[in-house]
């Protein structure tokens, strides 16, 4: 049995501990917005935060977590605003960043994280600190989506 705090609440399972973390929210905890990309933590699809952090959950082991926060797409936004999204997120929508959508989960976790860390980035520290891949290629609209965020952090 693995208990894990994911978005605030605390849940357990009866899972393996080296379960990887993605599968572990996707179907044991019904929280489908953690994509699977690569399965190797290259592409970033797969990302959540620990404790703040931003970390692929294809190559995290579930019983690794401990006492540790998980917050996923899912629980991002909420009560951040009227609209529960987080201000990554609106940015995201006013930008119109998403073609496909498939690597946006990830990508917005890796900014909140950004974000979190360095309020106010520089282009190029987006660029260095983002390393999720977008195979639809939308990043000038991700560095206008990042700048926007940190206007209004």
């Amino acid at each position: 049995m693995i208990k894990l705090n994911i978005n605030g609440v605390d849940r357990s399972a009866d899972i393996e501990a080296d379960t990887p973390l993605l599968w572990a929210l996707r179907e044991d905890f019904d929280l489908p917005g953690t994509k699977f990309g690569c399965g190797a933590g290259l592409c970033g699809a797969c990302t959540v935060h620990i404790d703040g952090k931003a970390v692929r959950s294809c190559q995290t082991a579930s019983g690794d977590v401990g006492a540790g926060r998980i917050t996923t797409i899912e629980g991002l936004g909420a009560g951040d605003d009227t609209n529960g999204l987080h201000a990554v997120q609106a940015a995201w929508v006013a930008e119109q960043v998403p073609q496909c959508g498939y690597c946006q989960p990830g990508m917005i976790m890796a900014v909140a994280a950004l974000l979190k860390a360095n309020p106010r980035p520089k282009e190029a520290d987006i660029k260095t600190a983002i390393t999720n891949i977008c195979r639809c290629g939308t990043y000038p609209r991700i560095v206008a989506a990042v700048q926007r965020a940190s206007a209004g952090a």
